[in-house]
């Protein structure tokens, strides 16, 4: 995946920088997309080789880490919803038809569309009579956080045939059948905002990201390789829809389709989540005892799931298996055990005991959000209620000896890795205190799960790399949460700073 187009010939020689977290003064070498050399400032009698004509930058003793990840987002979602009326924070579903109501704009008959609601834990439910009372001729369409869920006034119904739909609420897979049938936004202009996510994502120190956004994510991403160079490597997931034609092309994960972008895993689901009362628990929910959905929802039944996962993995595909509760992580675990293949479970939100050592034993990546944890710990404590020290176990993984690595499920939370790390760190994201601290992670072991299990700098290691101002082992949370990032290596190409 070579992309040092930008870099010079000669590549860059860094002086002035502290190795790691905590670590010593150093100078290193990058070319050709790795890192050549690494010296530390110590030995005086050493040289970086290979230094002639080549630029030289003292990084003026800031911090030089290895280059974050976000592990899992949804680019072309959290790209549009940087687009779209932001709904987070509305407290109810008068709230957000107020902010609709104030914010809508002219009436062009265009599709108004929203991000962000949250309505686990509202007084009132959505219902399209309320988007009608406010904006009754333009279609609107409104995603919940988690992307389980969205919110449709009459006119939005009626322009996709389920005018007789009767509350408007839709979820998970009927809500996915009818977001796509909604008009889209044109490829040459979703393309131009990733592209601007992509940046932004490099200015915060992200180097790559898996990206698991639904459709035909490896052919949109063949598209936009061939239209623009992203500031970040890409993981471009497979659907199951996808899964034959990506196996009749013999593309494998890890293969690279243009520049950085890459053939990412299989994306599977066993259940929904937990803002929608679908994630898969053993216990039901409370007040839906005796109800069909008491229990959550089962998206893939286990024998289908194993089915898919062996002959994904049997054509070099690695599955990454979305799990959120605990009945659906052992389902996700069960199934790796019977197909015996690397791969991800992707959230593990909520874990029987039993199952935490699973994940070492079977060599299965938890790729987990922290962010959920703290934004998400009021809704656990009404509908997990009895179960939350179970919930969002990072510190109890580790023990078992679980790899974690951190993604923000963007645009579910944003596309920033240190309001996981100091989310993972804390357990809290305001003025409250930390919640199940006992499943606080140190700063260390967050930025290893941020930085996809890299713990330093080593000669041979791509060169992806970011620089930071303050060195995150000095960092409060809040310092943490902000953190300052100076400049923004990827494959040896500065995508981010001032050089």
């Amino acid at each position: 995946m070579a992309d040092t187009a930008s870099a010079p010939a000669s590549g860059w020689t860094l002086t002035g920088v502290r190795l790691g977290a905590g670590g010593p003064p150093a100078r290193l070498r990058v070319a050709d997309g790795r890192i050549t050399h690494v010296v530390p400032e110590t030995d005086a009698t050493a040289d970086v080789p290979g230094t002639d004509g080549g630029p030289v930058l003292d990084l003026g003793a800031r911090v030089l880490l290895p280059g974050l990840w976000d592990a899992h987002v949804h680019l072309a979602e959290w790209a549009s919803a940087r687009h779209r009326l932001d709904l987070a924070g509305t407290d109810s579903a008068r709230a957000v038809t107020d902010l609709v109501r104030q914010q809508a704009g002219a009436d062009d008959g265009t599709v108004l569309y929203g991000y962000g609601f949250r309505d686990g834990l509202w007084p009132d439910a959505p219902d399209k009579a309320l988007l009608d009372a406010v904006l009754p001729g333009r279609p609107v369409a409104l995603v919940s956080a988690d992307l389980h869920a969205a919110w449709f006034n009459s006119a939005c119904l009626a322009l996709v045939g389920r005018a007789d739909h009767p509350t408007g609420l839709i979820r998970e897979h009927e809500a996915h059948e009818v977001l796509a049938a909604l008009p889209t936004t044109p490829a040459d202009v979703l393309d131009g905002w990733i592209e601007e996510a992509c940046a932004a994502a490099a200015a915060r120190g992200v180097t790559g990201v898996i990206d698991f956004q639904f459709g035909d994510t490896v052919a949109d991403w063949e598209r936009r390789a061939a239209r623009f160079r992203p500031a970040v490597r890409v993981s471009a997931a497979v659907y199951p829809s996808h899964l034959d034609a990506a196996i009749e092309r013999g593309l494998r994960t890890g293969d690279a389709i243009g520049g950085l972008v890459g053939v990412g895993p299989l994306k599977l689901f066993t259940d929904g989540s937990l803002n929608t009362r679908t994630a898969l628990c053993r216990d039901p929910y409370p007040g839906l005892e005796g109800t069909d959905g008491a229990h959550g929802i089962e998206q893939t039944a286990p024998g289908e799931l194993v089915r898919l996962m062996r002959r994904a993995a049997a054509h070099g595909i690695e599955p990454a298996v979305h799990a959120i509760g605990d009945r659906a992580n052992t389902v996700a675990l069960d199934a790796f055990e019977a197909v015996r293949c690397r791969g991800r479970i992707e959230h593990a939100q909520l874990l029987s005991p039993q199952d935490l050592p699973r994940f070492a034993e079977l060599g299965v990546i938890a790729g987990v959000q922290p962010r959920h944890a703290t934004d998400d710990r009021d809704v656990a404590d009404r509908h997990w209620a009895g179960r939350t020290e179970r919930a969002f176990a990072y510190r109890d993984l580790l023990a078992a000896g679980a790899r974690l690595e951190f993604g923000s499920d963007a645009p579910v939370s944003p596309l920033d890795p240190w309001l996981a790390i100091a989310s993972a760190v804390s357990r809290t994201h305001d003025e409250r205190p930390a919640w199940h601290p006992e499943q606080r992670l140190s700063v260390r072991d967050a930025l290893v799960a941020a930085a996809r299990g890299r713990r330093r700098i080593r000669v041979g290691d791509p060169a992806d790399l970011v620089v930071v101002d303050t060195d995150p082992l000095d960092a409060d949370p809040d310092t943490l949460r902000g953190m300052p990032v100076h400049a923004t290596m990827t494959n040896g190409r500065w995508t981010h700073g001032p050089y």
